[in-house]
């Protein structure tokens, strides 16, 4: 039958031969976004540039030391990097460290400090404070304190639970006598005092020429007085007498009510009394007026109250500053009161108040002037006749003078009248009379 001529049969075999044999697919490898990332990572930016020729010449030479000096300055580089970024990082942490100190030191600060005085300094870091209301404390000096400032004696700020030095009051003094220090001159002048010219004299002669023309008691010979007590009854011009020398001494002025210097807690009357005197030795020239010294100055005597004998304290703390160890240069006292005969002879003793100026009721030449002085700028009736009132036998002192004036000018204008007529002042005579006699016990002021 028809079959395959044998040339045919064998080239089938060979085919079925070669026919390769079965090989499993090869691991698929990542492609995608890990892998890119991997391929553009460190690997490949620290590959290296392929050097030609291969062969071992001068030419592969040159290029390979070119490859490690640029490695070296790159290495250099990265280097620099970061000593920069460490710096950066240190100084950011110290500015950081001082930002978070100097706002502890605003806390501790801004909370309330109390104020004591500096007793004794330990060494650097430590020292004794006291306050006015507890016991002596042993304290440590915070660091940020000036330690150029701290002496014995001065006022430092302390915190208000742990008692540390946080701060120094670099003002001493007392804020109370700032308050003291006149800053403004009175109004009142001589002219505006009616009469008491030999008050005044005297009172120049002991407070004004001392500081304007010292040379002139050096060449008599004598020493300055160094104070001058006014005394006598209420309302005849001691008080107005000591702003007419405010008024005309360029000196500085501290005036004083004796009843300021009573403070609550022990010693700090007399720590005031000395910081006056220290506050006008330091502004020297200067004038010093307390005013109602018997407030303080009374007679010493055995009390068991404690208040009784800080108030005596104080005196003798103000008689040492009057006449004391330390010369107190140009600085004048001037005192008034309305009762020496209360007062302590200690006080009063030549060397420390050298003249006594009484101030008396007015006479009928004194009660004329002061008549003319506050009726000057009134509008007076034509039937007024201060004369009268002038010639009368009573016991008008400067300041009823002027409460007259006063109160007969407020009648004119009850009755809406712009001139003052004699009736108004007869009234307003009886009025003051009848109010001096019921408000001052008889006897009082002899």
């Amino acid at each position: 039958m028809g079959g395959l001529p044998p040339g045919d049969g064998e080239k089938g075999k060979d085919q079925k031969k070669e026919k390769p044999k079965y090989e499993p697919p090869p691991p698929t490898t990542r492609v995608g976004r890990r892998k890119r990332r991997t391929a553009a990572g460190p690997d490949a930016a620290s590959k290296l540039p392929t050097v030609y020729p291969n062969a071992r010449c001068k030419l592969k030479l040159l290029r390979m030391e070119r490859i490690k000096d640029h490695l070296l300055l790159e290495e250099e580089f990265v280097q620099n990097q970061e000593r920069l970024r460490g710096s950066k990082g240190e100084k950011g942490g110290l500015e950081q460290r001082q930002e978070e100190e100097r706002s502890r030191v605003d806390d501790m600060r801004g909370s309330p400090m109390g104020v004591g005085n500096l007793e004794e300094m330990i060494d650097d870091d430590h020292a004794i404070v006291s306050s006015a209301t507890g016991p002596e404390y042993y304290v440590s000096i915070m660091s940020f304190v000036d330690k150029d400032l701290l002496e014995p004696g001065c006022s430092v700020l302390l915190h208000h639970k742990s008692v540390s030095i946080v701060g120094v009051l670099t003002e001493d003094s007392d804020p109370l006598i700032s308050v003291m220090k006149l800053d403004k001159a009175p109004t009142e002048s001589y002219a505006d005092i009616g009469g008491l010219e030999q008050q005044i004299q005297e009172v120049r002669e002991a407070v004004e020429l001392p500081l304007l023309h010292p040379e002139l008691y050096e060449e008599m010979g004598i020493k300055p007085p160094k104070g001058v007590i006014l005394y006598g009854s209420p309302g005849t011009g001691k008080t107005l007498l000591a702003k007419a020398v405010a008024n005309q001494t360029s000196a500085t002025f501290l005036r004083i009510v004796g009843s300021e210097l009573i403070q609550k807690y022990l010693g700090d009357g007399p720590r005031l009394c000395r910081q006056i005197f220290q506050v006008a030795a330091e502004h020297a020239p200067s004038i010093v007026f307390i005013d109602e010294i018997d407030a303080i100055g009374t007679k010493r005597y055995d009390s068991t109250s404690g208040g009784e004998r800080e108030v005596q304290r104080t005196m003798l703390e103000l008689l040492n500053q009057l006449d004391g160890f330390d010369d107190r240069g140009d600085v004048k006292v001037i005192m008034a009161t309305n009762k020496i005969e209360t007062l302590d002879p200690a006080l009063i003793r030549p060397g420390r108040i050298d003249r006594k100026i009484l101030f008396e009721n007015p006479d009928q030449n004194t009660k004329r002037k002061i008549f003319t002085l506050h009726t000057s700028k009134m509008s007076l009736s034509s039937d007024v006749e201060l004369e009268e009132f002038i010639n009368q036998k009573d016991d008008l002192s400067g300041a009823d003078i002027k409460a007259i004036c006063t109160e007969a000018g407020l009648l004119a204008l009850r009755e809406r009248r712009m001139r003052v007529q004699m009736a108004d002042f007869r009234t307003a005579r009886e009025r003051v009379l009848k109010t001096k006699s019921e408000g001052e016990p008889e006897g009082l002021y002899l």
